[in-house]
């Protein structure tokens, strides 16, 4: 006789067992609805699951996180069963729920054209009107694999192959189609309704480029119409952001073949590029940094003593010498900064010590996984590693998370939020230790009465983090910034200082990145101002138009004026009607344009058109000269 306590405290006692869909029946018949699976002492299970003991049992919802992945994941299976009716021939592999959607991969002999896509979707909505009920079956391993043998699911077959040979497997009947997963399931396909395929792309066979390519089809699932349209909505404007095609369109980078992975920055980006770091280099100085610079290139002997070359190895470029040293170009900045503070004796009158460094870093991805500036091999960091004392760690945390958000307000970047990621399984140092580093993240959010998610597990393996994930304009998160607290590389280097009491101690390192990658978060902002950056952040700031050749020597006299008072602008002399330069300029987005024409140089004057097509009439240089100083001090733009 199960006695079960439901979320609000209450208990309900059964004579006799009962699922998880009967106890949401007897709650009510809007709630046996809803239903889409229980949560039993915290674990996730179908409706069906049968309780015959004391529980805390929680009903999921569409309204519950877990509710609307359950959906997601379903209808991974869905997509399945439909592309089995329609090509018996392809082999299913995995299908995992991701951000926003989900992905099945397939073997197929020949690729999914969108006709297909067109297909499937159209089959996978019959499958859902039909409310096909989804049950959980328990086999045996061996009987498992055998099944899909002679299925032809060869995939499939070494997957569950793979499972330990004393381990049951849990599969998944969906009317005539079966598929391998631990669920748990929406109760029938009615509930699958909500969803679109977005596009089908290759992926080698569990991950690995030496394994044969399969075709990936990727989808999204919603609760609500309105949901699936706004992100639909939201992957169509993502497109017309893409920043690699903003690149070429405003001349700013590219990229080749023969340096995969690595950008050629064109004036105006490399332009760009360095107002990030200025903007960094002063703000830091500010706070009380100093800037450093270490070798790109070190010992094997010195990523052995970081723990690096043991746990990062398979991501390091290297090479060997004549003399059979082995030397890799760095991944990190952390090795040299410490090697930076173990010179010289330091007392801790010295500390906080705040080291910055804009870091060049250089690490292997697969080329599958490159993806303009927002993953590349070779790139920047605006590092900074922070040695204190145990007392200062704290107080030192939270100055970083004060300036790391201050700092995203002037990028537009109002809705941050923080994740505290702790101990991984694969990680060096004591408990003893990662109690101290969690805590003292934990309680400089908590005196700050900062918000923040927690994620088991995904810390460095060194240390734990606080990650800072920004909203864009069009609602997608980026992690960018990163806050490290760590004992054990200097523990591992043996850098000590020396205390008030004349003995010698270990300092705590704090690894701090605000950008992250300048790279990465160039391609960030581009995206998220559709490449109209705002007049402070603008390579070039403005262009001169004359209407005629009479005012040529105007034009340059307004440009060399703007230029000495500070500001990037160019000068179109074109022999061109005014109109078709003022169009050709709007193409690469210009803060402003300034036109001149006879008028404007008898009165010298200039009329100012403003990005979008705003007609600001004419003023004296003077005027857009504290015009724009103003805007640059505000930082202003629209998003």
């Amino acid at each position: 006789m199960p006695n079960i306590t439901l979320p609000d405290g209450s208990a309900r006692r059964y004579e006799q067992p009962v699922t998880v869909a009967e106890v949401a029946a007897s709650i009510g018949a809007g709630l046996a609805k809803a239903a889409l699976a229980g949560r039993v002492d915290g674990r996730l299970v179908d409706l069906s699951h049968r309780i015959d003991n004391d529980v805390a049992l929680e009903i999921v919802t569409d309204k519950n996180a877990e509710g609307l992945e359950i959906i997601r994941h379903s209808t991974a299976h869905l997509l399945a069963h439909a592309v089995k009716e329609l090509f018996p021939d392809a082999q299913v592999t995995i299908g995992p729920v991701i951000e926003n959607g989900f992905y099945y991969d397939f073997a197929y002999k020949r690729p999914f054209t969108p006709e297909d896509l067109e297909k499937i979707e159209a089959r996978m909505a019959e499958l859902a009107q039909r409310e096909i009920p989804v049950a959980r079956e328990v086999w045996a391993r061996s009987d498992a694999v055998e099944f899909f043998k002679l299925q032809g699911e060869h995939y499939k077959a070494e997957i569950i192959a793979s499972i330990p040979e004393a381990e049951d497997v849990s599969l998944y009947r969906q009317g005539d189609f079966i598929d391998l997963c631990r669920g748990p399931h929406v109760p029938h396909t009615g509930k699958l309704k909500v969803f679109k395929l977005t596009k089908v792309a290759g992926a080698y066979w569990r991950g690995d480029s030496k394994n044969e390519m399969l075709q990936r089809i990727y989808g999204t699932a919603w609760v609500r119409k309105e949901e699936l349209a706004a992100y639909l909505h939201m992957i169509e404007e993502a497109e017309k952001r893409d920043h690699r095609k903003l690149g070429q369109q405003l001349d700013l980078f590219h990229f080749q073949e023969n340096a995969p992975g690595s950008v050629f920055w064109h004036p105006k980006g490399w332009r760009l590029f360095n107002s990030l770091i200025q903007y960094m280099r002063e703000r830091q100085e500010a706070a009380g940094y100093v800037e450093v610079n270490t070798p790109d290139v070190m010992d094997r002997a010195m990523w052995e003593t970081s723990g690096h070359w043991q746990n990062y190895r398979q991501n390091m470029f290297t090479t060997q010498t004549e003399d059979e040293r082995i030397f890799a170009l760095k991944p990190m900045n952390c090795p040299g900064a410490v090697s930076m503070f173990a010179q010289g004796l330091k007392s801790y009158r010295e500390l906080p010590l705040r080291m910055a460094e804009f870091g060049k870093v250089h690490r292997y991805e697969p080329s599958g996984a490159l993806h303009g500036l927002l993953r590349v091999r070779h790139f920047t960091q605006d590092d900074a590693h922070i040695f204190c004392t145990e007392e200062q760690m704290e107080q030192e945390c939270r100055d970083v998370v004060t300036l790391i958000l201050d700092i995203y307000k002037d990028f537009g970047f109002d809705n941050v939020r923080i994740k505290l990621s702790t101990r991984p399984d694969h990680r060096i140092g004591s408990d003893e230790t990662w109690d101290k580093l969690e805590g003292a993240l934990a309680a400089a959010l908590d005196h700050m009465d900062m918000a923040y998610e927690l994620f088991p597990g995904e810390g460095a393996f060194y240390g734990p983090k606080l990650e800072f994930v920004l909203r864009d304009t069009i609602g997608r998160d980026w992690q960018c910034g990163t806050l490290q607290v760590d004992m054990n590389l200097p523990e591992r280097f043996d850098v000590t200082y020396v205390a008030e009491d004349n003995t010698r101690k270990r300092p705590v390192m704090l690894h701090r990145a605000l950008f992250g990658s300048l790279e990465r978060f160039t391609g960030i902002l581009l995206e998220h101002y559709a490449g109209a950056l705002p007049l402070w952040l603008a390579p070039v700031h403005g262009v001169v138009l004359n209407i005629s050749e009479g005012q040529a020597d105007y034009a340059v006299e307004v440009a060399t004026r703007l230029k000495a008072a500070g500001f990037r602008v160019e000068a179109d002399l074109r022999n061109e009607k005014i109109n078709y330069k003022i169009r050709d300029h709007s193409v690469h987005r210009l803060p402003y344009q300034i036109v001149v024409g006879d008028k404007e140089k008898a009165a010298e004057l200039v009329s100012v058109r403003a990005r979008g097509g705003q007609n600001l009439g004419q003023m004296s240089l003077e005027s857009l000269i504290e015009r724009w100083r103003r805007e640059v001090e505000a930082k202003a733009g629209a998003v």
